[in-house]
């Protein structure tokens, strides 16, 4: 037999090296990914690009700012109606020691809060 001609063993090797060319070019036509969603689109679990932190200083700024962040949390599924229900009323707490003047103490409630949800302090 000469070496390149046309019998069965040399068309039998040629289908696997044509099969994985195929492969091979067919991921080169994909579309791409597609397009983002349009913020009303936006997938549930996702923050809202309008949402904003509360601005202020001190234990009132942080007050609201964590509220802020749990009301974020819950609306997007990232918690649960029971334990936003819970960390709100720690937040209430440190929010009326923040009213009756002692920062310092409202400040330690809201991180501990966070530390004991798992929220970065």
């Amino acid at each position: 037999m000469v070496a390149g001609s046309n019998t069965p063993e040399s068309a039998m090797r040629a289908i696997p090296v044509l099969a994985a060319l195929s492969l091979a070019l067919a991921a080169c036509q994909s579309a791409g990914p597609p397009p983002a969603p349009s913020p009303e689109q936006a997938a549930t679990g996702v923050t809202p690009n309008t949402f904003r932190l509360p601005t202020g200083a001190g234990c009132g700024g942080e007050v609201a700012r964590f509220q802020a962040v749990m009301d974020n949390d819950l609306a997007t599924g990232h918690t649960t109606k029971g334990v936003h229900t819970r960390v709100s009323a720690e937040i209430a707490t440190a929010r009326a020691t923040c009213a009756a003047g002692n920062e310092g103490g409202a400040i330690g409630q809201i991180r501990a809060t966070k530390a004991k949800f798992g929220y970065p302090v």
